[in-house]
């Protein structure tokens, strides 16, 4: 067992210190701000400036421009720029994923260094493998959310990590049993902020809103819209600019319009006055932050049934799972699911998937984690 050293040997009962000194590792590739990138960067956002709320004490790192992160470790965007002869060496990785890497591996050894008394908890959104595979040289406990299936890299990480003072949360349980081979995370279902996601009158237009990418599928909305003859309308950013051209730009007209990348209040008055959201991704979505969103709205969803989805669209009064890529069905539909009750609808969302939900869960894993490392520096004291 991992000596810790003498100088963070401290034994302090779980949540006596109180605030809490939290240090939230996010994402590197977009700034956590609005209008946000994608679920990850709102689902932190929301997370920092609800914990803040709550009294805590929460340092940001995370990627430059990003609100309230910590100027001292912020992921730049120009990137880390290796000497001209490292450059050249023929073990040279591409630049991108070169400089992704020193900017964890100096933000990990700060919290290993001259960081490691700041913080009681350390709180990791990244999906890097360096924050899991360097764990055990902290002296505080980390809790990574996982947010997507497994990828080598981080797979490799947390084998070999196994076995120091670490947890490991999933964002549903279809993420926990994809995991499950390297372990057993506990399952905190993503949250949103109701009080921005407010209750909407609804309306006759239907709804399509997330990162327009080829695996999120705008364009198979557009053929379910049409098929149902209703007018659609698209909002997110268009992180695809040749998938945009190709595919959504050409089907624009009068019932399909893009309403551009939108910050979160715009985003829920549209997706509130409208009568359906339609989500059609072409890969298994590890939660489905947008399907969350549109039922805090009150607006039902039709979705198709990939993998973490069914878990958010857990009954018929919610909205209907169709098929995958069956864009007739989702039209199919329409008729059923804009019937639905709208109260009730915006009532499962504040009860089961509110930002406030989530922020207790993990209050749980802190203090959880925090009475565990409380013991183990008993043993070996």
């Amino acid at each position: 067992m991992r000596e810790p050293p003498a100088a963070h040997r401290v034994v302090v009962p779980a949540r006596v210190r109180d605030p809490l000194q939290i240090a939230v590792i996010g994402p590197s590739r977009y700034p956590v701000r609005e209008p946000f990138a994608g679920g990850l960067e709102a689902l932190v956002w929301h997370l920092v400036d609800g914990l803040r709320a709550r009294g805590h004490d929460v340092t940001l790192f995370a990627a430059e421009g990003s609100d309230g992160a910590d100027a001292r470790h912020v992921f730049p965007s120009s990137g880390w720029q290796p000497s001209r002869s490292a450059r050249g060496d023929s073990s040279m990785p591409e630049r991108s994923f070169m400089s992704n890497h020193h900017t964890h591996l100096e933000l990990l050894m700060a919290l290993s260094g001259p960081l490691a008394d700041h913080f009681d908890v350390v709180h990791n959104h990244s999906l890097h493998y360096l924050p899991v595979a360097m764990a055990p040289l902290l002296s505080q406990p980390m809790l990574t959310t996982l947010h997507t299936p497994p990828t080598p890299w981080l797979e490799s990480a947390m084998r070999s990590a196994a076995g120091n003072p670490s947890s490991f949360a999933a964002v549903s349980g279809f993420v926990a049993q994809q995991w499950s081979g390297a372990g057993a995370p506990e399952v905190i279902l993503n949250g949103v902020d109701v009080g921005t996601w407010r209750e909407g009158p609804g309306g006759d237009d239907l709804v399509w809103s997330g990162r327009i990418v080829p695996e999120k599928a705008p364009h198979l909305a557009v053929e379910a819209a049409r098929r149902a003859g209703r007018r659609l309308v698209l909002a997110g950013p268009v992180t695809d600019a040749d998938y945009f051209e190709e595919r959504i730009r050409p089907a624009l007209g009068t019932d399909i319009t893009y309403a551009g990348h939108l910050a979160s209040g715009d985003l829920a008055a549209l997706i509130g006055s409208s009568g359906a959201a339609l989500v059609t991704p072409v890969w298994d979505e590890p939660f489905g932050l947008v399907v969350a969103e549109a039922l805090a709205c009150g607006t039902p969803v039709i979705a198709f049934r990939r993998g973490g989805i069914p878990e958010i669209v857990s009954s018929r009064s919610l909205g209907e799972l169709v098929v995958p890529g069956n864009t007739e069905a989702m039209a199919a539909a329409v008729s059923r699911v804009v019937r639905l009750d709208r109260a009730r609808i915006r009532e499962h969302a504040v009860t089961h998937l509110s930002r406030t939900s989530m922020i207790t869960a993990y209050e749980r894993s802190y203090d959880r984690l925090l009475r565990e490392s409380v013991e183990e520096d008993s043993l070996l004291a």
